[in-house]
């Protein structure tokens, strides 16, 4: 019995240290998000434009690396890939406060993008390489949750330590997380052979893949800046598409593809990952909207607006550990279409209440907690049932394309929000249709979630014969 209860506490430290460094890692996606004043201030001979890209280059190189970084993964080892992602993240943030120029934070902010796209596949395989198959979907579903409170409170976080300090205690805040992290992980995380095989990794065909992923997210990310009918954003995501079907003829083909394309053999991998496509864009233009409308109309300051949307955060938090349970046990689907309804009602609440006047708890606070509920019942159930039935020899490939699924939908989210909610200056008229578009979108999400069935532990090809690579 000492035994059981060793191995359950050792489990359990290894979820707790990769929920910690998915937290991080997410976190900071959204923490920057109402850090442009402060940057703008403290650069101030840098354009818009040029600021911008603090965002763009983060998510472009964290979209284009994700899929060859969970290849990566399973390749070399899964714990070396996570301690070395997390060590890199660390200086990283470190750099991106210390820098002394915009253009210097840019690069710091690529090579945290770096960093974190080595952590989040790879953290992730660990976790599954814990449990059974039957303790996957919570367990996985426990991480998605901690991703998503961590990208929603990454505004309020923000907001606080913007208000003490300057924008540079938002990548400072990084540091002690990090170390810990990292020597968490070391004593905890156990070595696993990387999935080998006589054939080598398609490298080519990897470079093909990161660089078209590379154009189509540029391209829609400077939609924002350029506008839909740019030659530079419609080229970017031409060429990008023509590169990454190359990419997926190569994968057809090779031995060892760039992209597992025999994962998306597995119904509750593909429908999971194409529902969270969807409600992440819809996630992720919430977020935004919910700043604009609180800077834009109601002119609150940066630590009114970190507090306001806390509550949203904290309800998802609250919901999320029980909602896991629930879907590992009786299966996703109910749970992430009733997540994906819940949550698009409550941005129709906001498309409908709140006015010109602030009228917090009675216009906005229901709103947030239907959207904190319904985040807490679809993230993490859809982000577990899309790895819960991998092969062990494929956890940091299928673990790589979820985490794509969801960086798709926040570049898709803010993006097409930009679209909705025009350039120029930003009415409450305009906002509303943001939040429209924000309940559709997330309503889309509900029909693909109940295509789910009651998850089962599922096989795909027998992946090659694992060689000892971390021992």
């Amino acid at each position: 019995m000492s035994e059981l209860h060793a191995r359950k506490a050792g489990n359990a430290q290894v979820l707790g240290v990769c929920a910690l460094a998915a937290m991080v890692a997410f976190l900071d996606v959204t923490v920057v998000n109402v850090a442009f004043p402060s940057i703008e201030k403290t650069f101030s001979g840098a354009h818009d434009w040029t600021v911008s890209w603090v965002m763009s280059s983060y998510n472009i190189t964290f979209s284009a690396l994700l899929v060859p970084s969970g290849k990566f993964a399973d390749l070399f080892g899964h714990r070396r890939t996570f301690l070395v992602g997390m060590a890199l993240f660390t200086v990283a943030s470190a750099g991106c406060a210390a820098s002394i120029d915009v253009w210097m934070l840019i690069a710091f902010r690529a090579l945290q993008a770096v960093g974190s796209v080595a952590v989040i596949p790879a953290g992730a395989a660990l976790l599954l390489d814990e449990y059974p198959p039957e303790r996957r979907m919570e367990v996985t579903g426990m991480l998605g949750a901690a991703s998503a409170v961590a990208a929603a409170f990454g505004p309020t976080v923000g907001a606080a330590l913007i208000d003490v300090s300057d924008w540079r205690a938002a990548f400072l805040v990084n540091l002690p997380l990090g170390v810990i992290t990292v020597l968490w992980g070391m004593r905890v995380l156990r070595a696993r052979s990387g999935a080998g095989g006589d054939a080598a990794p398609d490298w080519s065909g990897g470079v093909v893949l990161i660089a078209g992923l590379a154009a189509i997210v540029f391209g829609l990310v400077q939609s924002d800046t350029w506008g839909w009918g740019n030659g530079g954003v419609i080229g970017g995501i031409a060429v990008g598409a023509v590169l990454v079907v190359v990419a997926v003829i190569r994968s057809r083909r090779h031995p060892a593809p760039a992209i597992e394309l025999s994962l998306l053999r597995i119904r509750a991998v593909s429908v999971a990952n194409l529902a969270l496509v969807v409600f992440t864009t819809a996630m992720y233009a919430k977020i935004l909207v919910d700043v604009l409308y609180m800077t834009d109309v109601w002119h609150w300051n940066i630590v009114y607006i970190g507090l306001a949307l806390a509550p949203g955060p904290f309800v998802t938090a609250v919901c999320a550990p029980l909602t896991t349970r629930i879907a590992g046990r009786y299966g996703p689907r109910t749970p992430a279409t009733v997540g994906a309804v819940v949550y698009g009602i409550g941005c129709a609440w906001f498309a409908l209440r709140p006015g010109l006047t602030p009228s917090y708890f009675a216009d906005w606070l229901p709103g947030s907690i239907l959207t904190g509920i319904g985040n807490g019942l679809a993230f993490p159930v859809l982000s577990g049932a899309a790895v819960a039935s991998l092969p062990p020899g494929r956890f940091g490939s299928g673990t790589a394309l979820n985490a794509a699924a969801r960086q798709l939908g926040a570049v898709l989210g803010v993006a097409l929000l930009t679209v909705v909610v025009g350039a120029g200056t930003i009415a409450r008229h305009s906002l509303q249709d943001g939040f429209w578009f924000t309940a559709i979108v997330s309503l889309a999400a509900a029909p693909i979630a109940a295509a789910l069935g009651r998850q089962t532990p599922l096989t795909v090809d027998a992946p090659p014969e694992v060689r000892p690579s971390e021992r």
